[in-house]
């Protein structure tokens, strides 16, 4: 892997939020500059809704033609569609809801039926989802389309996406997109993008905040395996982009933080 790697620290959680949603209005208007449409995995959690809630405070916002963005989840809680804590449907409450959006080209995971689904129906929705991608990837993309932006968090323990520490999904290199079961924090079963599928994203951005991720984040910079820290495979072809606050860079090796200038 030849991406280049950036480490940007900021004060706190909500600076961070406030950071991230900027940067990423940045990257669509970009990505629409070129005459392409930007294609971004959104992700769930604190900060992964809070800068979804910032971009729709920031009058920035408006130089998006959001009619013109393909939206995709690398992960989603394999519950009921009208679940709270699904993240699409918390997305579309920060943000989505309030944009000019293609529904054409919003793609939320599959919802488990009414009751909370089988294991089967899991399995099922993450086929359906797989599918999607190899749709919707250009020729020679190789049945994932090479997102613009793929953001993830992480837990403190290392997994991001539903991808856990020494899971079936973090060993998984063939599928795209694989049903996660029991997994350590509720809900037990959710549909994941495999750490294979993210890495085909052309940036990808690591989203982390908070003094429990501390060791994690050291740990996935200086070296440790992705089986034991998942999160370290989160790796994008071209950028990598980790988009920490102070709390969780506070394990870092001194020459990995940015030099004051």
């Amino acid at each position: 892997m030849s991406e280049k790697i950036q480490i940007a620290v900021h004060p706190d959680k909500d600076a961070l939020a406030a950071a991230v949603a900027a940067r990423l209005v940045t990257a669509l208007v970009d990505v629409q500059a070129s005459g392409a449409v930007p294609r971004v995995v959104l992700t769930g959690g604190g900060v992964g809704i809070a800068l979804l809630r910032d971009v729709a405070a920031s009058a920035a916002h408006r130089a998006v033609d959001w009619s013109r963005v393909d939206l995709f989840w690398g992960d989603e809680r394999f519950v009921p569609a009208d679940d709270a804590e699904r993240n699409d449907r918390q997305a579309r409450e920060a943000l989505l809801d309030g944009l000019p959006l293609d529904p054409a080209r919003v793609h939320p995971m599959p919802a488990a039926p009414a009751g909370g689904g089988t294991a089967d129906d899991a399995v099922q929705a993450a086929r359906s989802y797989a599918r999607l991608l190899d749709d919707l990837a250009l020729p020679g993309e190789d049945g994932v389309p090479a997102f613009d932006v793929t953001l993830v968090g992480m837990g403190e323990e290392g997994h991001t996406l539903s991808v856990f520490p020494d899971s079936p999904a973090v060993h998984e290199q063939a599928a795209t997109v694989v049903p996660v079961f029991d997994c350590p924090k509720p809900p037990p079963t959710r549909i994941s993008m495999t750490l294979a599928a993210a890495r085909r994203s052309r940036e990808v951005w690591v989203v982390a905040a908070g003094a429990g991720k501390a060791p994690a984040v050291a740990g996935a910079l200086t070296g440790t395996p992705e089986t034991e820290l998942p999160v370290a495979g989160a790796r994008g072809t071209g950028w990598t982009r980790w988009l920490i606050d102070a709390e969780a860079a506070g394990a870092l090796p001194e020459g990995f933080l940015p030099r004051a200038t």
